[in-house]
């Protein structure tokens, strides 16, 4: 894939998001062959989303981390995304069900940096990323299926439309994690007052510090880094649940508190 074409994938991209429509497998000539032409469509998209209004990216998400999201989705590996700062709720609040085509929910626990994560000598474990950690938290990632047939589609194409990454609801930060077992502690998520799906941190890639060191190494193999001060997504502990207007979600994440949100 030259630069030509995946601008013209990028803009396609973008023209759906912002015109509200759904999307189609991109046509063979633009379309991403695999992963790494797939993040190449993808960067150009954030740079052509943010200078048509959608604002800067604050943070990250990863999908497919945990066996259950993979075995929903059909694909075994980690894939990534981007989350524009406008799109994302702190603790709880509303959101406009009409901005979505197809809007879901998962339960995930997520982590905000205190410093970058450069590329090193050696690829980033996670006990080398455990120092950029300031705060780990509980977070709904609001996910849209904006395709018309999204298992129909090639898993880079779902990656460069930021593998179904729509917003995010951050619970309160915890700064003294690092007495916490995150591979141990529990999450479940309801709907209007109805579970809908539990899992432990050790879902994601066995702990939810693998999943940060995987997306650390995938963006430095990317010429790009995590940096202080954003936040990263790590993955869900239950299957994504599609909603209708008028729920009320609500997390609760042993040791890190809930987050919620209603979809009026």
């Amino acid at each position: 894939m030259n630069s030509e074409s995946a601008r013209q994938a990028a803009e396609y991209l973008s023209r759906a998001r912002t015109s509200h429509r759904r999307l189609d497998e991109l046509a063979e000539s633009i379309r991403p062959e695999d992963e790494v032409e797939a993040y190449l469509v993808q960067e150009r998209l954030h740079k052509t989303l943010s200078e048509a209004g959608h604002g800067r990216l604050a943070g990250h998400k990863i999908g497919c981390t945990t066996p259950i999201m993979q075995e929903f989705l059909g694909i075994p590996n980690p894939c990534a995304g981007a989350v524009f700062e406008p799109t994302v709720v702190h603790e709880s609040g509303s959101v406009d069900f009409s901005s979505y085509l197809h809007v879901g929910v998962e339960c995930e626990i997520a982590v905000r940096l205190s410093s970058d994560l450069p590329a090193d000598v050696t690829p980033h474990t996670r006990q080398t990323v455990a120092g950029a950690v300031e705060s780990v938290m509980c977070a709904i990632e609001i996910v849209d299926d904006r395709w018309l047939d999204y298992p129909s589609v090639s898993t880079p194409t779902l990656i460069a439309d930021d593998f179904f990454g729509a917003g995010a609801v951050l619970g309160n930060p915890c700064t003294d994690w690092q007495s916490l077992d995150l591979s141990a502690i529990t999450g479940g998520m309801s709907i209007n007052g109805s579970s809908v799906g539990s899992g432990i941190g050790g879902d994601i890639l066995g702990h939810p510090l693998e999943a940060l060191a995987w997306i650390a190494n995938s963006l430095n193999g990317r010429r790009s880094l995590l940096c202080a001060g954003e936040f990263v997504l790590l993955g869900s502990l239950v299957q994504t649940v599609w909603v209708n207007k008028g729920d009320a979600v609500e997390i609760d994440v042993e040791h890190l508190g809930r987050a919620s949100v209603v979809f009026e």
